[in-house]
């Protein structure tokens, strides 16, 4: 495993643990290694946005985006950052082109059903909010198929293994 991987999970826990500069000190030695670590940009910059440092979150963003102009939770980060600074518009923009890139990402209309719910857009909220609930539904049935065939694919194992075992007998 190559340094800057070392770095990011190392920097992951961190961030999962709350210890946000400390995780961002580890994700900046793994951009060291790495100057391309889109991931690690990423999550550096949630890490900022968690401590309110909107400047260094939006140039981590935007670094994703100069090296994925596709990325559609790079976009919607950044969104994050422009509601949380204020600027509405920037923001729609930014969770309207993570929706565009993405039309299946619950995450991005979920925050853009907030941000209108926020600006009194209650029409084009109410329309996001009913897209979480149908992608949701989605996930749940998709969910529920995958675990089906795992229990299915798992039954047929053990009744494989149940008739060799007979068999042997």
């Amino acid at each position: 495993m190559s340094k800057a991987k070392k770095k990011f999970q190392a920097a992951m826990t961190q961030f999962v643990g709350q210890n946000y500069n400390k995780s961002i000190d580890l994700f900046s030695e793994a951009i060291a290694s790495d100057p391309e670590f889109k991931m690690a940009f990423k999550s550096r910059g949630a890490a900022y946005l968690r401590l309110g440092n909107i400047p260094d979150a939006l140039a981590d963003f935007n670094r994703v985006l100069e090296l994925d102009p596709q990325n559609a939770r790079a976009f919607h980060l950044r969104g994050l950052a422009h509601e949380k600074a204020g600027d509405y518009s920037e923001a729609l923009e930014d969770l309207s082109k993570a929706i565009e890139i993405d039309p299946e990402y619950g995450a991005a209309y979920y925050s853009r059903a907030n941000l209108y719910s926020k600006i009194g857009d209650t029409d084009h909220a109410t329309e996001d909010a009913e897209m979480v609930t149908h992608l949701t539904e989605i996930n749940i049935e998709t969910f529920g198929d995958e675990n089906n065939v795992w229990r299915s694919r798992q039954l047929q194992l053990e009744t494989i293994s149940n008739d060799n075992l007979a068999m042997k007998r």
